[in-house]
């Protein structure tokens, strides 16, 4: 399986879908390298960034099941670069 990093940011624009997004999250935290959360409560949104390493499918897939929750932004950048599996 070839490996690839990437780089999702999420954005939460209702507290209320925060349990599912990061219970997602740790149904993925295998692959999550870096979690890094920055809270705008003046503004009301959340801000997530994740950096994962893991086949482009399941990213896909992460990043897929984060985008149909409620509430919630996703984009998700992959780098060129291939990793070999280890």
């Amino acid at each position: 399986m070839e490996k690839r990093i990437g780089i999702i940011n999420i954005v939460v624009y209702d507290l209320t879908a925060a349990k599912e997004v990061n219970s997602l999250l740790s149904s993925y935290s295998e692959y999550i390298l870096s979690r890094n959360g920055l809270p705008l409560r003046d503004k009301g949104i959340h801000i997530i960034n994740i950096v994962a390493e893991s086949s482009q499918d399941i990213i896909n897939s992460l990043t897929g099941k984060l985008g149909r929750i409620l509430n919630v932004e996703v984009k998700c950048l992959l780098t060129k670069i291939r990793l070999e599996n280890n």
